[in-house]
Order: structure tokens, then C-alpha cells, then sequence
């Protein structure tokens, strides 16, 4: 009687091990199939086009004498497909960038960050698009270089 009792009670045991075998057998393959089906998110490369040497004769003070300078070098994110558009509207672009920091004396110059340079670039360039009805062929201005002398 004994041994019929371990023989049963082992045989539950192989029976429990091999059902919990096939079920994280089943779940580990279901779950790859389901990994391997679903297509990975298409990711756009981005793109950078520079806008170097900038150079911009700042406004003097009222009070001052000598002459200040701005030059700053811009990087331009855009898409493969909108680089060469963004390219060809370079010299759009430096005409913008200088009439919008020709305006600054010195002191308002010297004391504005890099940030706040984007910024307000990333503004101008938005609102000069806008006025044109041009679609903008980047998403963002960023700040390469900045020199103010």
C-alpha cells in the first residue's frame, strides 16, 4: 500500500512538472512570436546643415564709442529629406539671423545665454515662415558657436 502511495504521489509530481514545463513553454514562444511580428518603429535620421560665421555689427550704446561684433555659428536639425532644402535656404536664413541681432547693444548682447539665443532665434525663424506661407524645411536652430567681442 506504501508503494502504490509514492508511485501515485510521483506520478502527480511528473505530471505538475511536465504541465509547468509546457506551459512556459508555450508562453516563452507565444510571446517571441509576438515580439518577432510586430515591426519595429521606423525611426527618421536626423540631419544637421551648419550655418557658419554669422558675423553681426551690433547697435553701440549711447555713450559708447567703439565698435562690438556678434558672430555666432548655427547647426540646423532637419530630415534626409528636407537637407537640401535647408541647404538652399541658407543665405534666407543668415539674412534673418542678422536682422534679428542687429538690433542688440552690447550689454543686452553680452548678457543673454546660449538658450536664450536658440530661443529666440527658433521664434524669428517661426514667425519669418509663417508671414511667407513657406513650409520650414528644419526643426530646430541650435547654437553652435557664440563670439561677442
Amino acid at each position: 500500500m506504501k508503494a502504490k502511495l509514492i508511485i501515485a504521489i510521483a506520478a502527480v509530481v511528473v505530471v505538475v512538472a511536465a504541465a509547468a514545463g509546457g506551459a512556459m513553454w508555450y508562453t516563452s514562444k507565444t510571446a517571441s512570436t509576438a515580439v518577432a511580428a510586430k515591426p519595429a518603429p521606423e525611426t527618421k535620421l536626423t540631419k544637421y546643415v551648419t550655418l557658419d560665421k554669422v558675423i553681426v555689427m551690433l547697435r553701440r550704446a549711447p555713450a559708447e564709442q567703439s565698435t562690438h561684433y556678434l558672430s555666432v555659428d548655427l547647426v540646423l536639425a532637419t530630415t534626409a529629406e528636407g537637407e537640401k532644402a535647408t541647404k538652399e535656404q541658407l543665405p534666407l536664413l543668415r539674412s534673418i539671423v542678422v536682422s534679428a541681432l542687429s538690433a542688440r547693444t552690447m550689454a543686452e548682447a553680452s548678457g543673454m545665454t546660449v538658450d536664450q539665443y536658440a530661443a529666440e532665434l527658433n521664434k524669428v525663424f517661426n514667425a519669418n515662415y509663417a508671414k511667407e506661407n513657406h513650409i520650414k524645411p528644419f526643426s530646430e536652430v541650435m547654437v553652435g558657436k557664440l563670439i561677442i567681442e
